[in-house]
């Protein structure tokens, strides 16, 4: 968020991930019980970006810069910075980093019986090689990387396992590189490539665009083939009235 634009409505996505680095600040003893409850009831209360600003400004490596999504190349995505959270855990339960956050050099990641989701498509990038580790003890953690970004997967499963699909696809010039480690046992680590929300909205677009191309096609072909019929009858009605005279005349 940009102090030029305090007015701008927060979504539950951005009051999740301020949540989130409340979280991982009270982890690190950076906050108390009292400061952590008190500053999680604002952040749920939030309604705009200037009010969800001054709950993290304090904390050490935390950016809640709101910019445009689209036209964000990738030199402007690796930020050569600190990242906003380091890690996630998952014991009997889930977590998530999703929306715009920035990824730490090395994030690690721990699943026992639960499930985490590590989503990559907006996220800025504090190296250009950045390490996703994760350990899924029958759970399961999803990686969700954008086009363009190159992966590999150097994890070690026991009865349980990596996805390799994505392992070895090249990138992007300027795209980072998500190495992904660590150790699954009855449980696995899945590696998806989605598109970004801003490509996915232009896609849709493209695909509407196109629909009505060629609906606007079509009634033109149907506009021209009527026309064309009406043109023969035409003709054939005026071939029809030049025999009858004829006829006449011969009579």
């Amino acid at each position: 968020m940009t102090d030029d634009a305090p007015e701008l409505r927060a979504s539950d996505a951005d009051r999740e991930r301020v949540a989130e680095i409340l979280r991982d600040a009270l982890a690190e003893g950076r906050l108390d019980m009292t400061e952590f409850e008190e500053r999680l009831d604002r952040t749920y209360q939030a309604r705009t970006y200037g009010e969800l600003a001054p709950i993290t400004r304090d904390l050490p490596g935390v950016s809640l810069v709101k910019g445009p999504e689209e036209g964000r190349g990738w030199a402007g995505r690796v930020t050569r910075g600190a990242g906003s959270s380091t890690w996630g855990v998952a014991v009997l339960s889930a977590f998530q980093r999703k929306g715009r956050w920035t990824v730490p050099e090395r994030f690690n990641s721990v699943a026992f019986w639960g499930g985490g989701e590590i989503d990559l498509r907006e996220a800025d990038f504090a190296e250009r090689e950045v390490v996703i580790n994760c350990v899924a003890v029958m759970g399961g953690v999803t990686v969700i990387v954008p086009p363009g970004v190159e992966v590999v997967v150097r994890g070690i499963g026991v009865m349980g396992g990596f996805d390799h699909r994505e392992d070895g696809v090249p990138g992007e010039p300027g795209a980072p590189r998500v190495v992904v480690t660590g150790f699954a046992f009855w449980g696995g680590v899945q590696i998806e490539r989605k598109a970004t929300r801003a490509e996915r909205q232009r896609l849709k677009e493209e695909r509407r665009q196109a629909r009505q191309e060629r609906r606007q096609e079509r009634r033109q072909e149907l506009r021209e083939r009527h026309q064309q019929y009406r043109d023969d009858m035409y003709d054939a009605h005026r071939r029809m009235l030049d025999d009858h005279r004829d006829r006449r005349r011969g009579e």
